[in-house]
């Protein structure tokens, strides 16, 4: 490291996690931080370099040049590009810099990409267990590798959060993969059940019939943030629990309920960018559940 909590990080990738990752490391005192995404030449990417200058990040002309010189890699594409995410800057990289792949993807996935950088970098198996916002570089991480331990006390001085997992790459890919099973499943059949009782206009009667069984629970706000989940991050979820499918066959398990969240999910989020739903959003689950009955009845 060039100094003592100052480390020269890159971003590979610079959406919602990468944004909001590299904005609290900035306001937390490092200064030097390149970013890097395939959208930056396209007209899609003039959001993203729009916010990497307002926070006072470095926008990087290539992969290459991202990674020249840096301590520490941060990945953060999309999970069916994460492998070659690193494909592409493995050949760039000088003096052995940690590579924290925080990617949502499979034990076997992490271990591939490890590979792949064997001798090139320091792989870190990062899993995000809880949403990038409000807390960004403060999130909840698990790490685990063999690295986990030597650059725990670092991003711990960074004011990340984190808990080493022991033992081999992909053992924090599991338990993102492996609980999203259920966490994402809920999302996906809040929806459908709720949807079910919004046609049948008796939203109020299943949610109070619901807590007989759970009385913990309140049904109404759980559907409330489930649901804007789905439409706000749809297609990016479905994309996970493809990786959560991978990881239950790699398991010898049959990930049969885990398939039909991947098609709720990827349904929601296409439905999620009609303007009718977008807009009902932030307004409860009655109001969401009017909007996407209307929008599917449509389609």
């Amino acid at each position: 490291m060039t100094r003592r909590n100052t480390p020269r990080i890159s971003f590979i990738g610079f959406g919602e996690a990468g944004q909001a990752i590299a904005s609290g490391l900035r306001e937390g005192g490092i200064e030097q931080i390149a970013a890097w995404d395939i959208l930056f030449p396209e007209p899609e990417g003039a959001a993203l370099k729009a916010a990497g200058e307002t926070m006072g990040v470095r926008l990087a002309s290539s992969a290459a040049d991202a990674v020249a010189g840096v301590d520490m890699v941060i990945s953060a594409v999309t999970a069916a590009s994460s492998l070659e995410a690193a494909r592409s800057v493995a050949p760039h990289l000088s003096g052995n810099p940690y590579y924290l792949d925080i990617n949502s993807v499979s034990p076997g996935r992490k271990q591939a990409t490890a590979a792949l950088l064997d001798g090139k970098a320091r792989y870190v198996d990062v899993a995000v267990i809880a949403p990038i916002h409000p807390k960004r570089h403060r999130t909840p991480l698990l790490i685990a590798g063999p690295y986990a331990e030597a650059i725990a006390p670092l991003l711990k001085e960074m004011e990340m959060t984190l808990k080493v997992v022991p033992g081999e790459t992909g053992k924090a890919a599991a338990i993102k993969m492996i609980r999203s099973v259920m966490i994402k499943g809920m999302e996906a059949l809040t929806l459908e059940c709720f949807l079910a009782a919004e046609r049948a206009g008796l939203v109020d009667e299943v949610a109070v019939s619901m807590q007989n069984n759970y009385p913990t629970l309140d049904f109404g706000k759980l559907a409330d943030y489930n649901i804007e989940r789905m439409a706000s991050h749809g297609e990016r979820r479905a994309a996970e629990m493809e990786e959560s499918c991978a990881t239950l066959r790699e398991l010898g398990i049959d990930p049969a309920m885990t398939e039909g969240t991947v098609k709720r999910q990827r349904e929601m989020g296409r439905i999620g960018r009609i303007e009718a739903v977008r807009t009902t959003l932030h307004d409860g689950h009655d109001a969401m559940l009017k909007a996407i009955s209307t929008a599917k009845g449509k389609a």
